[in-house]
């Protein structure tokens, strides 16, 4: 709670507790029924502790709404945190039908073939939470949110009220089996509600959407089943025994256990069939009962789901093919420069506010100067601005008849606006950069926001308004900073509209982050096009941060075989190599990157040997012209048996596998003593291989 003292008198003691009942109800709503929290967790959590303290010094006032009278009140974290057995992944987006082909190329490219038309189901993009629900001997089990596409919050209890889900299914079911699907508002249901709201004298929902999130993640399960919720099932996780060859025939399993199934779903063939369907949704979506952004179509042959298998956080097999931007026109007041982690310098245009699908809008990227100056976009000018997938603003044209007089041309800034160092543009590149690196403010806030980032070590209440606020008070400078904060816990106690509660939490969630796994750490580091995908590749590829660092350190070196090495790395290649050896070049950079290494446990890559593979831990190179698999194929199976698949030969290389011509790769192969097998033996090697 704060620091303030208790009050003296019952008097004062009831309208304190009045007030913080109405503030925290107002905070639920934000946070439960809008997703759009007004405060940090801790800072709500100091709230909730000032009131327990209250309640604790004067029993006799506590309030029929107070907090602490809920039905499955949040434990210190909030809701309990389930792990996927199968990890629920995003989709790539497509957004017109070039791109539709696209994606069905890539597939048919993948697969080693020719035709691009695969049978495929369509099913309606439902814009709601996506939810997993684990089953046991047919039994609903538990219930949990996406999250982060790892860990989802635990929701069984609300998910049981929710209509189209049954707790028990009816033979025959698998022992085990995770049934995924969305949970949503119907526009109907919608608009009885918010009347509903308004004569309780309670502020509308913004959208069914954000309605339907909210009321699922309740922390009083009785809310939730007031709420007209519904789900439509359309996915499997993990099972423990095969339910169907098609996801066809998946989805008529799902109907025969009693799911509810979006009753448009469709079968259809190809690209062609797909185009007239997303047309068809297209013109239908106005009239349906509830939210849709567009379709997702999948493969539907769950053989080849299973061989395509998935690239970075997306499957190969499916995809979302989105309706067009939803646009609105407003006027450009100003062009501001936001500097990122890696001193990017981005144009943010700022916007007379305008509602662009069903959000209110008041900045859009304008992404680099070139980009400006080819749309000839001037400050004051009334643009058509737009959500590119319904979530990005950006800028999309201008309308120059309506230009004033005294519009202005954007100039690139020369320095930086942070830290004044100089701002430069190298060529081949679209963007200009702060040369200042870690000595420009800028950069190191956007550093250490990303490292407390869900996506990289996930401090739990250190958002990015934290960040700033600390960053800005002295108590963060550097990445070390972070987890040298629990030495500063009576500093932090003593913050406005913090306490010693506030800070309790926020201490517990860094300790919590000192034992991180090696991908995580080279993530929230903010190198440069290292992303999740890529930093789980290296980590992959070095197993621990003592060699990947000791090897980084010699591939600065041009020319090296650790640079070699490096670049040889399937999907890393020449260009994010340099970034790397950029990184460690800099002596400013490994002494940032050490001491925060110093604060933490990092734990080493784990390398997936379920498998007694033949293949295990040992790194392929792939040569020639495959006969019988794609080459994509390929390294897909050799990565899934545990191997390490490179680009390039090097004295780190076990086996290179021909095909027909295999040119220079073979003859260094020979050169080093490498072992080379045939396309066959490899396939061989594979058989015997336990899958």
């Amino acid at each position: 709670m704060n620091t303030r003292s208790l009050p003296q008198t019952e008097a004062a003691a009831a309208a304190e507790l009045a007030r913080l009942a109405a503030l925290l109800q107002r905070h639920d709503r934000a946070y439960h029924e809008q997703d759009a929290p007004e405060v940090t967790d801790a800072e709500y959590d100091a709230i909730r502790a000032e009131n327990n303290a209250i309640e604790a010094a004067f029993p006799s006032l506590i309030r029929p709404d107070s907090p602490s009278m809920r039905v499955g009140g949040a434990p210190a974290g909030g809701f309990a945190q389930l792990r996927h057995r199968m990890p629920m992944l995003s989709l790539d987006n497509a957004f017109d039908a070039e791109e539709f082909i696209e994606f069905a190329e890539r597939a048919a490219r993948f697969l080693g073939r020719k035709d691009v038309d695969f049978a495929m189901v369509a099913e309606p993009k439902i814009d709601g939470l996506s939810v997993s629900l684990t089953y046991h001997d047919g039994q609903l089990l538990h219930a949990a949110t996406r999250g982060d596409g790892t860990t989802g919050e635990d929701v069984t209890a609300n998910i049981r009220t929710v209509a189209g889900i049954p707790h028990m299914l009816t033979k025959p079911f698998p022992a085990r089996i995770e049934v995924r699907g969305e949970v949503f508002i119907a526009k109907a249901d919608f608009l009885t509600l918010n009347v509903a709201q308004e004569e309780a004298g309670q502020r509308p929902f913004a959208n069914p959407r954000n309605a339907a999130a909210g009321s699922l993640r309740q922390l009083d399960f009785r809310i939730t089943r007031s709420r007209p919720l519904r789900m439509f099932a359309y996915a499997m996780g993990e099972a423990s025994a095969p339910v169907a060859s098609t996801h066809w025939g998946y989805l008529g399993q799902l109907k025969a256990w009693k799911f509810s199934v979006n009753p448009l779903s469709t079968q259809l063939q190809g690209p062609a069939e797909a185009d007239a369907f997303q047309e068809r949704m297209g013109l239908e979506r106005s009239g349906l009962g509830y939210d849709i952004d567009g379709v997702v179509y999948k493969i539907d042959d769950l053989g080849l789901q299973s061989r395509l298998g998935f690239v970075g956080r997306a499957p190969r097999w499916a995809i979302a093919w989105k309706f067009p931007a939803q646009q609105a026109t407003t006027v450009l007041e100003d062009i501001l420069i936001q500097v990122g982690r890696t001193g990017a310098l981005t144009p943010v245009a700022v916007l007379t506010a305008v509602g662009v699908g069903g959000v209110l809008v008041t900045r859009a990227t304008l992404h680099n100067e070139d980009e400006i100056t080819r749309k000839d976009i001037r400050i004051g000018d009334t643009v058509v601005v737009q959500r590119a997938g319904d979530v990005i603003p950006q800028i999309v044209s201008v309308k120059v008849e309506l230009r004033p007089d005294n519009a202005r041309v954007f100039v690139p800034p020369e320095r930086c606006p942070v830290c004044g160092s100089h701002a430069v543009r190298l060529p081949g590149e679209v963007v200009r950069r702060c040369t200042g690196g870690l000595i420009c403010p800028a950069q190191t806030e956007e550093r250490l926001i990303h490292l407390a980032s869900r996506g990289a070590f996930d401090i739990e209440g250190l958002g990015e308004k934290t960040v700033r606020e600390l960053v800005t008070d002295g108590l963060l400078k550097t990445l070390a900073d972070i987890f040298r904060l629990p030495d500063k816990e009576m500093a932090l106690a003593v913050r406005e509209h913090w306490g010693p509660i506030s800070a309790r939490n926020l201490v517990h969630a860094i300790e919590q982050r000192r034992d991180i796994p090696f991908e995580r750490f080279i993530l929230g580091l903010g190198i440069r096009r290292i992303g999740e995908v890529n930093a789980k590749l290296l980590a992959r590829h070095y197993t621990s941060f003592a060699n990947w660092r000791s090897q980084m350190l010699a591939a600065v070196a041009i020319g090296s075989d650790a640079r070699s090495d490096l670049g040889a790395i399937l999907r890393i290649g020449p260009t994010i190599a340099n970034e790397l050896a950029e990184f460690f070049a800099e002596p400013r950079n490994v002494a940032s990157m050490d001491a925060l290494a110093a604060e933490l446990r990092i734990a080493d890559a784990v390398v997936d040997t379920a498998v007694n593979s033949a293949l295990s831990g040992k790194t392929v190179v792939f040569t020639g012209s495959l006969e019988t698999l794609a080459r994509p194929e390929a390294k897909a199976l050799a990565e899934r048996l545990g191997a390490k698949v490179t680009d390039a030969v090097t004295r780190k290389t076990d086996l290179v596998v021909i095909g027909a011509d295999p040119g220079s790769k073979a003859r260094k192969a020979a050169e080093l003593g490498i072992r080379v097998i045939t396309e066959a033996e490899f396939r061989a090697l594979a058989a015997t291989s336990p899958a």
